[in-house]
């Protein structure tokens, strides 16, 4: 049974040691009270055996028993505080002793990391100036490429030395443009230029001083690797992110020196050459021509032998994933493409439609052309803008041919009208000869069909010159200008229906043209000229009469939708009608008003025994026959009869009623002044 000394001596040692934790083995006095306790246990555990199993109650001993449980319990929470303090105590020295130790081991490892890079910028720039003497650019760009990453790293250190950050960083620029001096240098050897004057006016003479001489130290071979130097050269300019930029120099001059005046000039060759220790020479010739615009053929023969040349000795060489002539041509494609566009396929177009089948030449020149340029990789796989343009050859047909007549339509209108021809009931204009619209296709043969009219076996047919023009005269240029109709239309036949339909609005753009510049253009003489005037009503008269039939004419031999009844000028005749009625109307209301002012000048024929009197009305009266007779002159032959008798009796029925009304005010006054003005 557990004794009460022993439980004393138990407390008394574990108090004696609870001063002595920071000196003794912690684990070894936890060790030991885990031994008491577990005395204590077995003590209490057969005692309470004892208490039940053998019947042996001690009621008094259970009590002494549970003090000194209570006791046992109290000593270790008083231990456990003690152990909680002391142990957070040492942890917390232990951690705040670690951190300064590790503060100072990452202090130590940035300072040598520092001395590393530092050993590294130094060992990188005497790499770098050994291979510049040595002329190895390429192993020069990376060590100082080596360099440049050592002082980046240093700079991202905070707290490093600033002084020194900034001697690096000036060495490290000097050198820089030491090395790009060096390699600028040597790409001046490789490709010497010998140009025009800069001052002045460029003509096509002053190119022929343009002289490109690539010296590489020896002739490059087709399958050959690239000369060792060119290749250092450009393999450096790339890994210092300079070649982007010296290309595109180089670009700059090859189009304003050479490439452009090849295209824009036709009397310009190209001639390459080679030169004995001095390397290519490619040079302009000149060479007499009569024409102003260079062919297609001409153009991308003179453009693929200088592309050819620089590839063969200067663009051939890869620099990283792809290759110099690549760069070269993203950076010239666009200005090339727009000038042979602009300065030579746009002059290729054809100007008639028979010409556009002998086009396909020319579609077949621009793909081979293309193609050889991919083949040098100077063109991407995507860019065609010189295929798509003659591939849309018939857009651009009619689109030139829209223009140029437009052109010459408004020339016509704004030259002089007194240029006439005299249309008779036999005049006919020279009408293309059209296809039959019954040949061809399926839908040709049965639209013939549907044009075919049942004939009758009594049927009467109307005289040849029914509905024809009377006889008159008009201007010359108004007959070219219909002549240029029916030339534009018949164009239009056989086309695609994009291009018909272009065409056949141009025509109907002419007469608008007409409609609205024609008047404008020419209203003061249209008012001070009888002729003009009578002319002018000619000319709308003549273009409504052709309008009635000119759709009818070309719809059958047009595309759909113009042969669906889309094809028609009827819409203009009203409006051309009355033009011509509304110009020689306002004409005859000139004359008629200075007919008018002329009589009255008569003095109302008053008094006639008055001498001036008489020799007043007498003026008056010999001034409008003689102004009838001027203007029966200049009518009689232009217009036709029944609108010369119709203006003519207008006119001469005016001049009547003006004497007949002052007669009869002077009958009213007095008979005496009325025998007088009958007299006259």
């Amino acid at each position: 049974m557990f004794s009460k000394s022993n439980m004393a001596s138990f407390v008394t040692e574990v108090l004696a040691s609870s001063g002595k934790l920071e000196k003794e083995d912690l684990a070894a006095k936890i060790s030991k009270l885990s031994r008491k306790v577990e005395e204590t246990k077995e003590e209490v555990c057969d005692m309470i055996n004892k208490r039940y199993n053998e019947f042996l109650p001690s009621m008094q001993g259970a009590e002494v028993l549970m003090g000194q449980a209570e006791e046992v319990s109290k000593e270790i929470d008083v231990l456990k505080s003690c152990i909680e303090t002391e142990v957070q105590q040492n942890l917390h020295t232990a951690v705040t002793e670690y951190a300064k130790l590790k503060q100072q081991l990452e202090r130590n490892t940035t300072v040598i990391a520092m001395l590393r890079h530092l050993e590294e910028f130094h060992i990188a720039m005497e790499e770098f100036h050994k291979a510049l003497l040595e002329k190895k650019y390429v192993i020069a760009a990376k060590q100082l490429e080596k360099a440049r990453h050592s002082a980046d790293s240093l700079k991202a250190w905070k707290g490093s030395d600033l002084p020194l950050l900034r001697a690096l960083s000036s060495e490290l620029t000097v050198q820089r443009e030491n090395l790009i001096y060096h390699l600028g240098d040597e790409w001046k050897r490789m490709t010497v230029w010998k140009l025009p004057p800069s001052k002045g006016k460029k003509e096509m003479k002053s190119f022929l001083k343009t002289e490109l001489q690539l010296t590489l130290g020896g002739t490059k071979e087709p399958g050959q690797s690239p000369p060792p130097l060119l290749s250092c050269v450009l393999q450096a300019l790339t890994i210092q992110g300079e070649l982007q930029h010296k290309i595109k120099l180089f670009s700059q001059v090859l189009l304003k020196y050479l490439l452009k005046p090849l295209i824009t000039y036709p009397s310009l060759n190209v001639e390459v050459s080679e030169q004995q220790d001095e390397g290519t020479l490619i040079s302009l010739q000149f060479a007499e021509t009569p024409e102003e615009h260079s062919s297609p053929s001409q153009v991308y023969t003179k453009v693929l032998m200088v592309l050819k040349t620089l590839h063969t000795h200067l663009l051939d060489v890869s620099v990283g994933e792809r290759k110099v002539s690549v760069i070269l041509g993203d950076l010239v494609w666009q200005d090339m493409s727009h000038c042979i566009i602009h300065e030579c396929l746009l002059y290729s177009i054809p100007t008639n439609s028979c010409q556009l089948e002998q086009y396909s030449a020319v579609i077949k020149e621009t793909e081979e052309f293309e193609k050889s340029l991919k083949e040098m990789q100077y063109l991407r796989g995507d860019s065609t803008e010189l295929l798509k343009y003659a591939q849309d050859v018939n857009c651009h047909f009619a689109s030139k041919k829209c223009k140029d007549v437009i052109v010459a339509a408004r020339k016509l209108m704004t030259s002089e009208m007194h240029n006439t021809v005299k249309i008779t009931q036999d005049s006919k204009l020279s009408v293309p000869m059209l296809p039959n619209p019954g040949s061809g296709d399926i839908k040709g043969k049965q639209g013939a069909k549907k044009l075919e009219a049942p004939r009758l076996d009594n049927e009467k047919q109307l005289g040849a010159r029914t509905l024809c023009l009377p006889v008159c005269r008009i201007s010359e240029s108004v007959q070219q200008l219909m002549e240029l109709a029916l030339h534009t239309l018949s164009e239009a036949v056989g086309n695609s229906s994009q291009c018909a339909t272009q065409l056949f609005f141009t025509v109907r753009n002419i007469f608008q043209l007409f409609y609205d510049v024609v008047p404008t253009y020419h209203k003061e003489n249209l008012l001070k000229f009888p002729h003009l005037a009578a002319i002018q009503h000619n000319n709308c008269m003549y273009i409504a009469h052709h309008l009635l039939t000119l759709g009818h004419q070309f719809s059958p031999h047009l595309p759909d939708p113009l042969s669906e009844g889309a094809a028609t000028f009827v819409d203009l005749v009203p409006g051309f009608r009355k033009l011509g009625a509304h110009c020689f109307l306002a004409h005859l209301n000139v004359q008629r008003a200075e007919m008018l002012e002329r009589l009255s000048t008569a003095r109302n024929f008053s008094n006639l025994d008055d001498e001036d009197n008489y020799s007043a009305a007498s003026k008056a009266v010999r001034q409008v026959i003689h102004q009838l007779k001027r203007l029966g002159t200049v009518w009689q032959d232009v217009l036709p009869v029944n609108i010369y008798c119709k203006a003519m009796g207008i006119l001469l029925n005016t001049a009547i009623s003006e004497l007949i009304a002052k007669i009869m005010m002077l009958e009213v006054g007095g008979g005496e002044r009325a025998t007088g003005a009958g007299v006259l």
